[in-house]
């Protein structure tokens, strides 16, 4: 599993409760389109964490880089009800950090032949 990581804050004077609704409901949108395996999104508790990654942090759970792929194709089309449910969202939210990681070991990792 791959997971797509977004680390990010809200613009200034958008409610919490509505970014979360409009997230849930384009996430639950892709996932019923197959488009992602799950997601999950975070609140940075007692301030604790760097300023740089943001208050909210949000997975998003994929089989690979091909689902992945898939998705960015999907929403990229910019029309549809994806676009009306990504631009709910992508308005609100400011000053994102993306990072990509993988489960691991991997599943097809071969142990005992490494050379480093």
């Amino acid at each position: 599993m791959d997971i797509y990581h977004g680390f990010f804050n809200l613009t200034d004077g958008q409610s919490d409760i509505e970014f979360a609704d409009d997230l849930a409901g384009f996430m639950s949108y892709l996932k019923a389109e197959g488009r992602i395996e799950g997601w999950r999104l975070m609140r940075r508790k007692l301030g604790l964490g760097p300023k740089e990654m943001g208050e909210f942090h949000l997975m998003i759970e994929v089989t690979g880089l091909a689902q992945l792929d898939d998705a960015f194709t999907h929403i990229s089309g910019r029309a549809g009800d994806v676009e009306g449910k990504h631009a709910a969202v992508n308005q609100k939210i400011a000053g994102i950090t993306f990072a990509l990681y993988r489960d691991f070991p991997d599943q097809h990792r071969t142990r005992g032949e490494e050379k480093f």
